[in-house]
């Protein structure tokens, strides 16, 4: 692993703020404190920085020699609303948030990379580091377009990167093309006809139709998707009534679809809302269909997931590279800005959760967990590789 010296050298200051990151996390467009910090850190090492897209965003600019081009690095900067389990000096200090999914690592791990490529500059050209706020939700990354990102920062590509837990830490996985599903909710309520539960028959039984399109729904996958096209369809809340004798005059569902197609999620979304308006119509019953498409599939560029998979290649080795790692159902807001511009997007491993406290179970910790926690081994392979992806793709023709 060829990770460089000066950032190695660094990774105390690194680790320092990560943890001070950790024990102050953020909500979705709430990160003043950690945008402040970031922007701190920026101005001290002499890097010009932008601020107010999406509230919290903070945008450093770091510029060398005569060249017009510019790459764009993103980290992300929330955190989640979760009561932290662990007890380390470092913990959460804030009741109920927590930096669950390791955007404290990843945005220290930018700030490392800040500090090599402004203290050394081995490149001709503009680096744009994006410190992001809201991707828990949030859709922060849509609103730092909206914004006017990519006009005063004209990039020509952008790349991004998250930990993976149960990936070997410093190991990496990457694929061309769909790498991270869709998000979307639904909720859908039935309105029928109230009685008594023993007269049933004066009813219009809101429950039982909401059963039928349950059960119906889940063939939309099985006989209407291509078993090529992985979707997901997952109803994940049901509502109805408030006492056992009485039928309730309406009933709600609610749930979320993943797909890694546009194409896919056209074709989910109408079927469920033939199926739900035509059960209830049978049954004698109507619904309000909502239907929320909150972020699109991530979808890699093919070229730049190649050029990606060769610097790491020459920093890490192919031993320690999966170029087809497993697309995942999660999702993830970076997505809308690879519909903007082309980029990549990988996964860094944070290993199996040895770097944590005790007591915690056996195995990796997942994201998401109230007793996660990010590696800190990672903060200078990370760094490295920010470094490396920007001086070689600013070398480039």
């Amino acid at each position: 692993m060829k990770l460089i010296d000066p950032i190695i050298a660094f990774q105390p200051e690194l680790q320092t703020i990560r943890r001070d990151l950790h024990a102050h996390p953020e909500l979705n467009y709430e990160e003043r404190w950690t945008a402040d910090t970031v922007a701190r850190k920026l101005t001290e090492w002499g890097i010009p920085i932008l601020r107010g897209m999406a509230v919290t965003g903070v945008v450093g600019i770091i510029k060398n020699g005569t060249s017009d081009r510019a790459i764009g690095l993103r980290a992300d900067m929330d955190a989640l609303p979760v009561q932290e389990l662990n007890t380390f000096s470092h913990a959460s200090q804030h009741q109920g948030k927590m930096h669950a999914c390791g955007h404290d690592g990843h945005t220290a791990m930018l700030l490392g990379a800040a500090h090599h490529l402004a203290q050394h500059r081995h490149f001709d050209g503009t680096v744009y580091l994006i410190f992001q706020p809201a991707e828990e939700g949030g859709g922060g990354a849509q609103r730092m377009i909206d914004d006017g990102l990519f006009e005063k920062c004209p990039m020509e590509a952008v790349f991004g990167m998250h930990n993976w837990p149960g990936m070997a830490a410093g190991s990496f996985g990457v694929t061309a093309g769909p790498m991270m599903a869709s998000s979307n909710e639904f909720e859908v309520i039935v309105k029928g006809k109230g009685s008594h539960a023993a007269q049933p028959y004066k009813s219009i039984d809101p429950v039982m139709v909401a059963v039928q399109i349950a059960q119906s729904w889940q063939t939309i996958v099985s006989r209407n998707v291509n078993p090529n096209d992985p979707a997901v369809l997952s109803i994940t809340q049901i509502h109805a009534g408030s006492a056992t004798n009485v039928i309730p005059d309406q009933a709600t569902l609610i749930g979320t679809v993943r797909t890694f197609s546009v194409a896919v999620l056209d074709l989910i979304e109408q079927r469920m809302r033939d199926i739900a308006q035509h059960t209830a119509a049978a049954f004698g019953a109507e619904i309000e269909f909502r239907f929320h498409r909150n972020y699109p599939p991530l979808i890699n560029h093919a070229k730049e997931t190649a050029f990606a998979i060769e610097v790491l290649q020459a920093m890490v080795g192919s031993d320690n590279i999966n170029p087809q790692v497993e697309p995942t159902m999660g999702a993830e807001d970076f997505a809308f800005m690879l519909q903007n511009k082309p980029g990549c997007y990988v996964f860094i491993g944070n290993g199996e959760g040895a770097h944590r406290d005790s007591g915690h179970g056996l195995g990796p910790c997942n994201l998401h967990n109230a007793s996660y926690d990010f590696n800190d081994e990672l903060l200078p392979i990370g760094a490295s590789y920010w470094v490396n992806l920007a001086e070689t793709y600013l070398r480039q023709n």
